[in-house]
């Protein structure tokens, strides 16, 4: 774990500061791509959507790029947007471009560190290097390294190429996605790392609350609804969806949020199957990535970097969730 400082890289853990809590660092990189290849709204420079221009560098471990792995499969842009898989151990030089266990390497410019991507878009670049990264290959650049914005442009910008019949963010519903994602997004996908990362039993107990607080409430809507927003399949269910397949192997255990599994809530894990069993989503999820990053990679919160042999999982047992009426 590390980060750049004026492009230098750093080997440094994240600083808790005097109440041991975790706070995660806002993405630099917010540019977007647009169909006319004007600048988006706020921002300063234009990318038009093209195929074959762009790349993803992901991590299979990461929930965060996982997001982009999934939406890049539903939205069939596999032939549009290439993608390279960053090796799961993190060590003192951060993502590695090591080729083994389905990890590719830097196949467009042969590079052995992911910092060395940051600093080839920005040289002086300052902060921590994160995945995933959407590269456009004709500027030289990062476009963005927020996982929630490349979603959204995923979802859209390259209907002409994909699969423009399936929208999981439509304007209709972006209000009640945006409502879900604000909830789900502090309590539960950060409030895993605010649970595992905190240096005080004060922050970590606060975040322990909050985690569970937030799967409870989940749990109750899913009791009335199939998805998250009624009964259409939108970005907020993918968007939760990475942290729940990750916690009964994970989070549990390595990041002692363990007052519940995801396999106790009968809501949540029949809807995890549903998604799960998604043609094509079961292609994104790698266990060995998932356990051998977290377990290995945190030394500061797993010093032995022994990886757990279980528990047994199996997403794809039998769901209910078709109980539920089905979207017109």
């Amino acid at each position: 774990m590390g980060l750049l400082v004026d492009g230098i890289w750093k080997n440094e853990w994240y600083d808790t500061g005097k109440d041991g809590k975790f706070k995660r660092s806002e993405s630099q990189f917010r540019d977007w791509i647009t169909k006319d290849g004007k600048p988006a709204e706020g921002r300063e420079r234009g990318f038009k959507a093209e195929p074959g221009r762009y790349h993803l560098f992901v991590s299979y471990a990461c929930p965060w790029a996982h997001r982009t792995l999934i939406f890049r499969k539903l939205k069939k842009l596999e032939d549009v947007i290439s993608v390279d898989v960053v090796h799961h151990f993190m060590g003192k030089n951060g993502w590695t471009f090591v080729k083994e266990d389905g990890a590719t390497g830097d196949t467009l410019y042969g590079s052995e560190f992911l910092h060395q991507i940051y600093t080839k878009a920005d040289p002086s670049y300052s902060g921590r290097v994160t995945v995933p990264v959407l590269w456009d290959k004709k500027e030289q650049t990062i476009v963005s390294n927020e996982s929630a914005e490349i979603i959204r442009m995923l979802n859209s910008a390259f209907d002409e190429w994909g699969d423009a019949s399936l929208d999981l963010s439509p304007l209709s519903l972006r209000g009640q996605i945006d409502a879900v994602n604000e909830r789900v997004y502090p309590a539960i996908n950060n409030g895993v790392y605010r649970a595992g990362f905190a240096t005080t039993q004060e922050a970590y107990e606060e975040a322990f609350d909050d985690l569970f607080d937030g799967l409870d409430e989940m749990e109750e809507r899913l009791g009335r609804q199939r998805y998250l927003v009624g009964d259409r399949m939108t970005e907020a269910d993918w968007r939760l969806f990475t942290t729940l397949v990750r916690f009964d192997a994970v989070y549990f255990g390595h990041f002692k949020c363990n007052l519940r599994q995801i396999d106790d809530y009968p809501n949540l894990s029949n809807y995890l199957r549903d998604l799960y069993q998604i043609p094509g989503v079961a292609e994104t999820v790698d266990i060995l990535h998932i356990k051998a990053h977290y377990y290995a990679s945190h030394e500061t919160v797993n010093p032995t970097r022994i990886v757990p042999k279980g528990p047994e999982l199996d997403f794809l047992a039998p769901h209910d969730r078709n109980r539920f009426r089905k979207a017109a």
